[in-house]
């Protein structure tokens, strides 16, 4: 009777995300076949509406696909002041997911170790490893990753604006060692999807879950509302760069990026 009740009350806690956010995921998933049987994903979860709902996706996916997988999740706290994700904890736990949380001060690590100027990219690039060590410590080969199609265009854009490359975000890939792979399921989601689905299901979101970066303006969201703006003169903006990325975006060189 015990057992009933808990499966009961979890049943209150279940979300279900709406079919314009399901079904580009599930064909990103199916395109680069991200999810394989028995796969044991770990998705890092900042507290930002996007890994938030991601997480919620996952976890629907995990109850009606037949391919079966593990999920769980996992929080890298960079100590920063005025960012506290610890009360992911509490919802996390009503979802029944394994969760992680790791706490490291990143400002002070940047002190010591930061080269050039974009503490942005240090912290990303901390947080993966810390993510990497969490999925070989606990078993996990696949971990999923919550950017958009807004992301990988703004990725794009910035690479051919400022490097004079033709790069951006891949939807899967494998690192450079060779055990884990990386998925981003919301590769084909816009980013407005998934502000409307955290706003609309009530989703924990962390406020200013990078103090760090929002204290100043960033080329990133230069290039977002660059592209917004010309997507109210081209309203299939977002499509057409979907098709002109997609050697970009697949996996051919197993190169990180």
């Amino acid at each position: 009777m015990k057992d009933k009740l808990t499966k009961k009350e979890r049943r209150k806690d279940w979300i279900q995300p709406p079919k314009a956010i399901l079904k580009p995921v599930g064909r990103v998933i199916a395109q680069f076949k991200m999810i394989q049987e028995g796969d044991r994903i770990l998705l890092g979860l900042s507290g930002g509406k996007d890994s938030l709902a991601l997480l919620v996706v996952l976890k629907h996916l995990q109850r009606h696909s037949p391919v079966k997988f593990d999920l769980a999740a996992c929080t890298i706290d960079p100590e920063i002041p005025g960012f506290d994700p610890s009360p992911l904890k509490e919802w996390v736990a009503k979802l029944g997911i394994p969760y992680f949380y790791e706490a490291e001060d990143l400002v002070a690590l940047a002190g010591k170790h930061m080269k050039g100027n974009s503490f942005c990219s240090f912290c990303a690039r901390q947080k993966r490893g810390k993510l990497y060590t969490v999925c070989r410590r606990e078993g996990y080969n696949v971990l999923a990753l919550a950017q958009h199609l807004d992301d990988l265009a703004e990725s794009f854009l910035m690479s051919a604006f400022h490097a004079g490359e033709l790069r951006t975000m891949k939807a899967h890939y494998l690192n450079n060692e060779g055990d884990i792979r990386i998925i981003r399921p919301l590769a084909r989601v816009r980013e407005n999807q998934t502000r409307d689905f955290a706003e609309s299901a009530g989703l924990p979101v962390i406020p200013d879950n990078c103090p760090a970066c929002y204290a100043k303006p960033q080329a990133r969201q230069h290039t977002k509302a660059l592209l917004l703006a010309e997507e109210k003169r081209n309203k299939h903006l977002y499509a057409n760069l979907w098709r002109a990325m997609q050697p970009l975006i697949a996996d051919d060189n197993r190169r990180a990026v």
